[in-house]
């Protein structure tokens, strides 16, 4: 079947409903990784199936890694390798898959071997210097075979050494330091030396972080947090399976239906995340509330109503960095611009995603200023009102997916290159059909 080109969306009037969402894109894959490297055989529930756990899953299995998935029932039984890949030398292609890429890259690089990691042209460009600076300061062999600083990459038998402290920086992606968490208990010596990483400079997508030594304590390591800078691998940390474990709906896609239902009546509910979630984007609920809108938890749902008329204002969007961007299209039925500040970290995604949504927003007739790491979007007016466009989604997902949210506010909107979702949720569109009228 080839690829759909286009996606013709027609205006709507009101959103509600119930959509169950499909498993978390950051969850998903850091489980299937410490599955893969624990002791014992781990069932994986509600197991996310798109292009980036595919990539994950191929890797894993390119490794020697015994895994059983099955799609329709969104599951995946891994038996575990006890801490040692059975593959010792491979060739990796992950695609533009970050949450596939850095964590592989650490613990390859932690255990020794002869790999090759590569991907898309775009994860080419994606900077992972910090990551591999901090491993080679742990004695790992990595090496670039491009460009210094970015993937593709060569790795060598060093291996880590556990003990002491090690740096890594926290202001370009968390996932160098999710990475590094998850690689350390793997590390030589780790039976009897403890290792320490210092987080230098501010800490982006903190709750991310938060993701990952969550999940890593349910694998049996429980990560010291001194303070919000230090994290500290105990010695005799191994990882061991907890036989069952839940992956939660995604977080990010979420901000989707929840913003439809704040914008366009409601009620929409999501189910699959709610009030006890471990994903910090669950926050954003919590910023559509303070806009205006009427937000209700459960235990494992979230629902989203229109209140007051949205509200503008500036909003600090360093700990959701990925639903920030549903922001900027909550803008558009705001009574006022709004500014999403410290998202610097779009730069380096999918695509330059504060220049991508600038060009497309403008495309709509919407007044849009930018910056490093700052986005303004200014709402239309009767006299400057929005108009239809063809969005172009530049291979990154969360484009396609933001701007079908432009229809409830009465233009159509053609999506190019719609078939992106499949990279964290293929069954977006017929999702979002499902709540609008």
């Amino acid at each position: 079947m080839s690829a759909l080109t286009e996606l013709r969306l027609q205006p709507v009037a009101h959103a509600q409903g119930v959509v169950a969402l499909p498993g978390s894109k950051s969850v998903s894959n850091r489980t299937l990784l410490l599955a893969a490297l624990a002791h014992g055989t781990t069932t994986l529930t509600n197991v996310l199936a798109a292009d980036d756990t595919e990539r994950m899953l191929d890797a894993l299995r390119a490794l020697g890694v015994a895994v059983h998935s099955d799609t329709g029932a969104r599951t995946c039984v891994v038996s575990g390798v006890g801490g040692r890949f059975p593959v010792r030398a491979a060739k990796l292609f992950l695609g533009n898959a970050g949450t596939a890429f850095r964590p592989l890259t650490a613990v390859l690089a932690t255990l020794g071997g002869d790999y090759e990691l590569s991907g898309v042209a775009r994860m080419h460009e994606r900077p992972v210097g910090h990551l591999v600076d901090a491993l080679r300061s742990l004695g790992c062999d990595v090496r670039y075979r491009a460009s210094d600083g970015f993937p593709p990459l060569k790795i060598g038998n060093a291996g880590a050494v556990a003990g002491g402290t090690v740096n890594v920086r926290g202001d370009v992606s968390s996932q160098f330091l999710s990475a590094l968490l998850m690689a350390l208990p793997l590390a030589r010596g780790s039976a009897t030396a403890a290792t320490t990483v210092h987080v230098t400079g501010p800490l982006i997508s903190r709750p991310y972080v938060d993701i990952t030594t969550n999940l890593m304590r349910r694998f049996g390591v429980a990560v010291d947090t001194p303070d919000g800078d230090t994290f500290i691998v105990p010695a005799g940390a191994r990882y061991s399976s907890p036989e069952t474990l839940a992956v939660e709906g995604d977080a990010s896609s979420a901000s989707y239906f929840l913003a439809a239902g704040a914008v366009g009546g409601g009620p929409v509910r999501v189910t699959g995340v709610g009030r006890d979630s471990i994903q910090g984007d669950v926050a954003f609920a919590e910023v559509l509330a303070t806009l205006g809108a009427s937000i209700r938890f459960g235990a494992d749902w979230i629902e989203a109503s229109s209140g007051e008329r949205m509200q503008g204002g500036t909003l600090d969007c360093v700990a959701i960095p990925d639903a920030a961007m549903t922001l900027a299209m909550t803008a558009l039925f705001a009574d006022a611009p709004t500014t999403l500040t410290h998202i610097g970290s779009w730069r380096v995604k999918e695509t330059d995603r504060i220049a991508a949504m600038a060009i497309e927003l403008a495309k709509l007739g919407v007044e849009v200023t930018s910056g490093e790491d700052w986005l303004r979007v200014t709402p239309p007016t009767p006299s400057k009102p929005l108009r239809p466009a063809a969005i172009d989604t530049y291979d990154d997902h969360r484009m396609a997916m933001c701007f079908s949210l432009a229809t409830l506010a009465g233009v159509p909107v053609t999506i190019n290159d719609p078939d992106c979702v499949r990279k964290t949720f293929p069954g977006y569109f017929d999702a979002f059909a499902s709540i609008v009228r």
